[in-house]
């Protein structure tokens, strides 16, 4: 069990249910306790963290509205199926993308991108004007100047979420936000994956084939442009039929 035993705050918790709630949900996505298994009783879970009994129950009614547990009277709470999880929850995304392993995750993530991101950007192609072409020209300018793999990876993440804002659609701009603490822990990656000097030039060319179409006025190439940063991502890719 990697579980933090006791009733210490981590640098995220803000009270002992909080606390209860991360790391059962890491020990949840991480397959320590496997979808349909039984997860501790009550006095269990009391003494392995600590804490009163009310805060155990928050915990489980915190997760069971995130569709990761699901309790019976008599039986107990049971882990509930992956399919039930909302992979929308800010908390269930950091729990993945936290994972060493992260495996379908990405390829899950990916997918979602390559459905909204060229979307966003054609758009942005669309409606975008001088003031919005500039900021993206600062942008690609920002993922050109990083001095490392970790602000390349930041810069990079920064382009993605400006293009999702510049669509001026309120549902991707959310979703944005949503998607920010997972999409950097796979930008990391991605970076890390660069063994090439020449790699990190080259996505840098590929984010200004974006900027380039938007400026241009042309969403059909704003999309493609897009579509290849989002499929040649090294970590991980998209899943394939078959």
């Amino acid at each position: 069990m990697t579980l933090t035993a006791g009733g210490g705050f981590s640098d995220r918790a803000q009270s002992h249910t909080t606390h209860v709630v991360d790391q059962l949900g890491l020990a949840i996505v991480a397959g320590e306790y496997p979808e349909r298994a039984m997860i501790p009783l009550d006095p269990d879970l009391e003494e392995m963290f600590g804490v009163s009994r009310t805060v155990i129950r928050e915990a489980k009614k915190t997760l069971i509205a995130k569709g990761m547990l699901a309790s019976k009277a008599k039986v107990g709470t049971r882990v509930q199926p992956s399919s039930e999880w909302n992979m929308f929850d800010p908390d269930v995304l950091r729990w993945h993308s936290e994972q060493k392993t992260p495996g379908r995750f990405v390829a899950d993530l990916n997918e979602i991108r390559l459905i909204i991101e060229p979307s966003a950007a054609a758009l942005v192609a669309e409606r975008a004007g001088p003031a919005e072409h500039a900021r993206l020209e600062a942008s690609c300018e920002a993922l050109a100047q990083a001095g490392s793999r970790t602000a390349f990876a930041m810069a990079d993440l920064e382009f993605h979420k400006l293009i999702l804002q510049l669509s001026d659609n309120r549902f991707l701009q959310s979703l944005g936000d949503l998607v920010q603490a997972a999409l950097y822990s796979q930008l990391i990656a991605e970076a890390e994956e660069a063994r090439e000097p020449g790699d990190l030039a080259r996505s840098v060319e590929k984010h200004r084939a974006i900027v380039d179409a938007i400026r241009a006025g042309v969403p059909e190439r704003a999309r493609a442009c897009m579509e290849k940063v989002v499929m040649d991502a090294p970590a991980g890719g998209v899943r394939r039929a078959g």
